[in-house]
């Protein structure tokens, strides 16, 4: 019955490690629901073998009861495909194992006291998932998405691992003595390769971190430039307008004293118009954003793209400016570089922006053929490369606890972010 528990056990916790390294494509409440309805099955698989053909037959054919609906599952549920997928199920699989020898250990070296096993699978578990859930779990999440090279090298030495362990080394650790000294020091090995990708998982993502960082400051730089490029020639078109002032004057003065008032009033009033094209647009208070609105709506200008503004935002925001400056670059590039698949008489943006009662952006342009969703509401990729400014963005909400949606109405593409 010891054998039963832990097999029992084992699957229970290896379908929550199946959870904890997965990246659904459904909504979280249908992938726990599928996940451990598939536990739950594969549960009263076991029972029911053990029952019929008994202990050892059950021990034999369990990595295949268990393993191959945990890889059916993640081919259903996981938004990854390829040696992601694999490396996916690989990790989950290592990390039960680790709690399984750990626990074996405990129940040998307490004389095969029950109550032994029993409290170290509670500790050993409560300690790995806490371990997975604050910082492997994060951590695996980004990697999927930065690294796209060198999955199946660590797919091929953890199945190495895989198949030592299970098949050419007999037994489990805790039931027979080889079994017990030689599978957890090829799992130390293993926890020591495995601790050098956590390694390079770590530096890939300062390295994302320092790319966005760079944008980040990029961005801020560049949108800057463009404001006091701007801010320049108007004070150049205003000081040439002052120095002009006083023949404009003097023309006004000769046409009134000849008792022409009307062509003086047209002449004064065409000055005015010209004054007011060189003053400078403030678009909203906070610097970083109003220069990048500046900044991409003189590019839509210029691309032919009419746009509608309306912005109020205070001075100041509930989130760091600059990161909000990203969103709103990367929604705005979009909008532009959707327009411009379009006749000039179609280009269009609406932007609205406010900061009350919370932040609340909303962009909507029109759109040439359709755009297709994920699970989560997010428009995929239609080329290779593209789809980083949706990802942007969505880091951002996922960082901030903003809400985004995206929606394709009539034609009409539609972004709207709450933080």
């Amino acid at each position: 019955m010891v054998e039963l528990f832990a097999m029992e056990y084992l699957t229970a916790l290896g379908m929550t490690m199946v959870l904890l390294f997965l990246d659904s494509r459904y909504s979280r409440r249908s992938t726990i629901l599928i996940v451990y309805g598939t536990a739950l099955l594969i549960m009263a698989a076991v029972a029911s073998i053990y029952c019929i053909a008994g202990l050892k037959t059950t021990l034999h054919i369990y990595t295949l009861i268990a393993h191959i609906p945990s890889l059916l599952l993640l081919l259903l549920l996981s938004r990854f495909r390829g040696w992601q997928l694999i490396f996916q199920l690989f990790s989950a699989i290592l990390f039960c194992t680790l709690i399984q020898q750990g626990a074996g250990l405990m129940y040998y070296l307490s004389g095969h006291r029950i109550w032994a096993l029993v409290l170290a699978y509670v500790v050993l578990s409560a300690g790995v998932i806490w371990f997975l859930v604050s910082f492997l779990r994060p951590l695996f999440l980004q990697t999927l998405l930065e690294l796209r090279r060198g999955w199946w090298f660590m797919c091929l030495v953890m199945a190495t691992y895989y198949i030592i362990v299970i098949y050419l080394i007999p037994g489990y650790v805790g039931s027979e003595e080889s079994s017990t000294i030689l599978k957890p020091a090829i799992s130390l090995l293993m926890v020591g390769f495995y601790s050098v990708v956590l390694f390079l998982f770590t530096i890939i993502r300062k390295e994302a971190e320092a790319r966005h960082s760079t944008r980040l400051s990029t961005l801020q730089l560049s949108a800057l430039q463009s404001q006091m490029e701007a801010v320049r020639t108007a004070e150049d078109a205003i000081r040439t307008e002052r120095h002009d002032l006083r023949h404009r004057l003097q023309t006004a003065m000769e046409l009134v004293a000849r008792g022409d008032e009307t062509a003086a009033l047209d002449f004064l009033d065409a000055a005015q118009r010209r004054l007011d094209e060189q003053k400078e647009i403030r678009w909203c208070r906070p610097p970083v954003l109003d220069a990048v609105f500046s900044t991409y709506f003189a590019q839509a200008k210029s691309q032919n793209i009419w746009v509608d503004a309306k912005i109020a935002l205070p001075d100041t925001l509930p989130v760091d400016e600059g990161e909000l400056a990203i969103v709103v670059a990367n929604a705005l590039e979009n909008a532009i570089h959707a327009n411009q698949k379009l006749p000039q008489n179609r280009r269009e943006i609406y932007c609205k922006m406010v900061g009350t009662p919370s932040v609340m952006l909303e962009i909507s342009n029109p759109c040439s053929g359709s755009v297709s969703f994920d699970s989560k509401g997010l428009p995929l990729a239609q080329k290779d490369g593209h789809g980083l400014g949706v990802q942007s963005i969505s880091a951002f909400c996922q960082k901030n606890g903003a809400v985004c949606h995206f929606n394709l109405t009539n034609g009409w593409f539609q972004l709207q972010v709450v933080v």
